[in-house]
């Protein structure tokens, strides 16, 4: 066999992807370095470096200690555990594989998920001294949340048992009894002895009494194609092909299904259809392509096609919701705030999202389910989320590919989470459905959302910011500078001045004192409806009666009323006049003004009162006085 024949068999060879999990020192990494090193699959300059790291470095005594092979960070070695997932790949005449070590700590739960997101197998290890525990049942609901539909149950250390076929078959009893109700079709056991090398590779001599396959063996031959979806199409668009004005491909990797020259399919979400030209690859055309193949197809229709797009079977369509159910491991240092907006990548689409409801979380150690309003890290729960734009979906346990997502922080842009997807909502728990209760909050006007819904959403308290003062004065270099801070700062803020409210909602009114109140009066009924409904309201009037303002507050609300008074006198005023409206004044053109020929009734006790000479920075003092009232951010 020449080395280019040798290389197209080596490339057609099968690849299982396998993790290993377990409680600390059951021997995980032992177990892989074993693997390698009776496979042969290790280099001398490897094997020279394990001997002589064994010697220095090493937990088994006198003899080579194979999760060296595995655990490279220092931590790792000294304590002798796995911390982050070490991945090895090594292949047989038969197949290829890639073995994913991941750790047994409870603390590092989102490491092991992180190594199972893409296994097609697990070998779940026990201690036979222990036999099953906590960290058993943990790493075994793990596996069955992730869809695994293969494991193997490891017995290991039979050697410090006596290779006792009793213990062995105790155990076995024991873990099926736990693993029947989590619904995993193929599960396998072997007694084996990671360090001495027993069933791993090859059969022992020691325990007679088992008649089953070594590890290796069930590895090489254990039936993985059939756990892939050939039944329906799913085409996530990853990349439009355009290199000239006769040519439009689309690439990605089919995630379910198979795709065949000639098929009719349907674009989503426009739903235009149209018939598959081509089928393209690295080699050339072909008649037909199926998971995990990566190709470009072209239709036979000049139809808008984009990333995020998903070509299906017009008669096998996903589910095309906004709101879903799913489980949800939170993978964030920073606990889960509520209120967030996330932004969900699922498959090639990416739009934002919420967490609506928490079902409950899961107690991974006792699988016992108990209420909670937030996640912290390594937690499980299932949730309600609800998204901007309609995601392309189907359940995880029919489509692992198309029913997994992941939760992106907006502010740091980590990885925060992971969910599997478990279905849509049902109709009677939709976000928007109108029951009675709230056919009646309509009708009295009270709204479906409480303030204290607002408040936690936006992070924020429904309030009005009213800045007073003479024409001049300062009121909307202020008003206008708080507004932009506040809204790159993520506040829902809205600001009025008047100029705004005069050339609309109070166009006929004239600067009287009679008009004047009235317009103050609109403005407030539009500060309480918005403060009602959670946005902070900026407000720059000259208000200059103090009755008025009385009764500004009564309308909006004392504990939603903050009044800030700019002190200046009318010659500054003057000099600060941008509109020209003291020289109307002076000359008899404008009447109404508030110090000319109309008194300012100066504020007795306002929020914070600011001289409009002094240079210091009025911004920051406001800003401040928003955070220790706990009015932005809450």
């Amino acid at each position: 066999m020449d080395i280019k024949e040798f290389l197209d068999q080596d490339q057609k060879k099968d690849l299982l992807r396998l993790l290993t999990a377990g409680s600390v020192d059951d021997g995980k990494s032992t177990l892989i370095g074993r693997l390698l090193f009776d496979s042969k699959k290790l280099y001398e300059d490897q094997l020279d470096a394990l001997k002589r790291d064994s010697k220095r470095e090493g937990h088994a005594g006198g003899e080579i200690d194979y999760a060296l092979l595995l655990d490279g960070l220092k931590a790792e070695r000294e304590q002798g555990i796995t911390i982050d997932v070490a991945y090895r790949y090594f292949s047989t005449a038969k197949r290829k594989f890639i073995i994913a070590d991941t750790p047994g700590h409870e603390q590092y739960t989102r490491n092991m998920v992180t190594g199972a997101s893409t296994a097609n197998l697990a070998i779940i290890l026990i201690d036979a001294r222990k036999g099953v525990i906590t960290q058993t049942r943990r790493h075994t609901f793990l596996v069955s949340l992730l869809g695994i539909k293969h494991i193997i149950l490891a017995v290991n250390k039979m050697d410090l048992m006596d290779y006792s076929q009793e213990v062995y078959d105790r155990i076995c009893k024991d873990y099926s009894e736990f693993v029947t109700p989590l619904g995993i079709s193929d599960v396998r056991f072997f007694p084996i002895s990671a360090l001495k090398g027993d069933n791993i590779v090859d059969l022992s001599d020691r325990m007679p009494w088992y008649h089953g396959k070594s590890v290796l063996e069930h590895l090489e031959s254990v039936h993985i194609t059939s756990d892939r979806n050939f039944s329906d199409l799913r085409y996530p668009i990853q990349y439009v092909i355009r290199p000239s004005l006769d040519y439009r491909g689309f690439a990605a990797e089919i995630a379910s299904g198979v795709i065949r020259k000639g098929d009719e399919i349907m674009v989503l979400p426009s739903r235009k259809k149209s018939i598959v030209k081509d089928i393209i690859t690295y080699d050339g055309k072909i008649d037909y392509a199926f998971p995990p193949q990566s190709v470009t197809v072209t239709l036979e229709d000049e139809i808008d096609v984009s990333r995020g797009d998903m070509i299906v079977h017009p008669n096998n369509l996903p589910k095309i919701e906004r709101h879903f159910e799913a489980m949800l491991v939170w993978m964030d240092e920073e606990p889960m705030k509520n209120g967030t907006q996330f932004f969900i990548k699922q498959g090639s689409q990416t739009t934002k999202a919420r967490i609506d409801k928490i079902r409950h979380l899961v107690d991974v150690n006792t699988l016992e389910n108990r209420e909670t309003d937030s996640f912290a890290l390594n937690e499980i729960g299932r949730v309600v989320i609800t998204t901007v734009k309609p995601l392309f979906f189907d359940a995880y346990k029919k489509n692992r590919q198309t029913g997994s997502f992941i939760f992106i922080d907006p502010v740091t842009h980590n990885t925060c989470a992971v969910g599997m997807i478990i279905d849509k909502l049902s109709s009677d728990e939709l976000p928007s459905k109108i029951v009675d209760l709230d056919v009646n909050k309509i009708a009295s006007g009270t709204g479906l959302i409480s303030k204290p819904e607002f408040e936690k959403t936006y992070q924020q308290k429904g309030n009005t910011i009213w800045i007073t003062g003479l024409h001049g004065s300062g009121k909307n270099d202020l008003a206008y500078t708080l507004q932009r801070h506040l809204f790159d700062m993520g506040a829902k803020v809205m600001l009025l001045d008047g100029k705004s409210v005069r050339s609309g909602l109070s166009r006929e009114l004239d600067y009287s004192p009679t008009d004047r109140a009235e317009h103050m009066r609109r403005v407030a009924h539009l500060c309480k409806l918005m403060n009602d409904q959670g946005i902070l309201v900026i407000c720059s009037f000259v208000s200059p009666d103090d009755s008025i303002r009385v009764q500004i507050k009564e309308i909006i609300g004392e504990n939603n009323f903050h009044l800030i008074y700019i002190d200046a006198d009318i010659e500054f005023c003057r000099k600060n006049d941008k509109y020209g409206i003291y020289e109307k004044a002076d000359e008899g053109t404008l009447r109404y003004l508030p110090g000319v020929d109309m008194e300012y009734h100066v504020p007795e006790k306002p929020s914070l009162s600011f001289d409009a000479t002094d240079n210091n920075n009025k911004l920051d003092e406001l800003l401040d006085y928003l955070s220790d009232n706990k009015i932005y951010p809450v």
